[in-house]
């Protein structure tokens, strides 16, 4: 596909991820509101209520009913999304297994918001992190205008006959949900022939009928899921194609994996999310005072791009990973666990747990986090709770 001419809008987070599905062609969406999500769910009911949705928004009176209604529809074959954040993730907890078991392409985007108790409305990635072995893709944007192309790029990654999984489009709540950037938008027809149509294998058809989720015994069940597996697997290389594709029509690549002078640095700090910007400019201001210090930004959380992440961070004499949730009880967070099995103990890894329900985290202390690395006071196998008050 040729380069398609793009016209630009200063559109919040949410704004943006519902013309990206506007855009898409999606049949059906079924989505219940929730702050700080609700904007996407307003904006696609008044585009299906004016006529300009093409498919069908369907209201729903919990979150759990709303991916209920999504595997109906995607069982027929039909393009769905829906969206969602903290609490009612959380409440979708159970339907994300029966999505991803049936190999159903639906996708979601999350507004990541700290789960309570106490009640906060403020961003971290505890809702996803929640739910990051239910067998969905993963994807963490870090600007507005990546949450408009990712959007797009996930239903034709996860509609892909090798792939046919589900997706969740991650962003902060709030830090880019209600954003206002600069987005450089495709028109509606070279988002239609970048994706075309869903063409799964099988679906609800009463003249060929099919059974879906159906009782496993042991001697089937491990197979099931091992497809999964292998799906996710294929799904990494497919990711890689996507993206190609889809910059073909934007001139727009962002990788599975972002690096910022990770070839030679002496350390190197891995993070997912908006706060990678910070991070980065962090490090810029450090390496013009002559450090020589990294950033590695995680795009595709799942599949975890394992060889690109060892690739970046090989030479790196120590490594910080971060990690804007918590695992209570376990030695360190998830991202920080992933970076460790990836590194299989071959250079010191200091974890550290940051802007839990909304904290914030500056570029100061980025030049913090740095300086404790290279000190070595991040060291130990536990995380480092970084700006709890104390």
């Amino acid at each position: 596909m040729s380069l398609q001419p793009l016209r630009v809008a200063a559109l919040q987070g949410d704004e943006a991820v519902a013309e990206a599905v506007r855009q898409s062609g999606v049949d059906v969406v079924a989505a219940y509101p929730i702050t700080p999500q609700t904007i996407i769910v307003e904006k696609l009911a008044e585009y299906a209520a004016k006529g300009n949705l093409g498919g069908e928004f369907v209201s729903v009176e919990s979150e759990h009913s709303a991916l209920s209604a999504c595997v109906g529809a995607s069982l027929t074959g039909a393009r769905v999304f829906t969206a969602t954040s903290s609490q009612g993730l959380a409440y979708m907890h159970e339907m994300l297994y029966n999505v991803s078991g049936m190999r159903l392409p639906v996708v979601m985007a999350v507004a990541n918001r700290a789960l309570s108790a106490p009640l906060v409305l403020n961003a971290d990635h505890s809702d996803m992190m929640g739910s990051r072995d239910s067998g969905w893709i993963q994807v963490y944007a870090e600007n507005v205008e990546e949450m408009y192309d990712r959007t797009i790029q996930l239903f034709k990654l996860c509609e892909d006959p090798r792939v046919l999984l589900p997706a969740a489009l991650n962003f902060e709540g709030f830090i880019l949900s209600h954003d206002k950037e600069r987005v450089r938008l495709l028109d509606d027809e070279p988002v239609r022939r970048f994706l075309e149509r869903p063409r799964p294998r099988h679906r609800l058809d009463p003249a060929d009928p099919f059974t879906f989720g159906a009782m496993a015994t042991p001697e089937t069940y491990y197979e099931f899921r091992m497809q999964q597996s292998e799906a996710m697997e294929t799904a990494l290389h497919v990711f890689d194609e996507v993206e190609r594709g889809f910059e073909g029509i934007s001139g727009r690549r962002y990788g599975a994996v972002d690096a910022y002078n990770t070839d030679d640095a002496d350390v190197v700090m891995v993070i997912n999310g908006s706060a990678a910007g910070t991070m980065r400019a962090a490090a810029r201001g450090l390496n013009a005072a002559g450090e020589n210090v990294g950033v590695l930004s995680i795009k595709l959380f799942r599949p975890f791009p394992l060889e690109q992440v060892v690739s970046h961070l090989s030479r790196a004499r120590a490594v910080v990973a971060m990690d804007r949730s918590m695992s209570p009880g376990a030695p360190s967070g998830p991202v920080s666990e992933d970076v460790k099995a990836a590194l299989q103990a071959t250079k010191p890894v200091m974890s550290v747990v940051y802007g839990i329900g909304g904290r914030d985290l500056s570029t100061e202390d980025g030049k913090k986090i740095f300086g404790m690395a290279k000190e070595g006071s991040l060291s130990g196998s536990r995380s480092v709770m970084y700006g709890v008050k104390v």
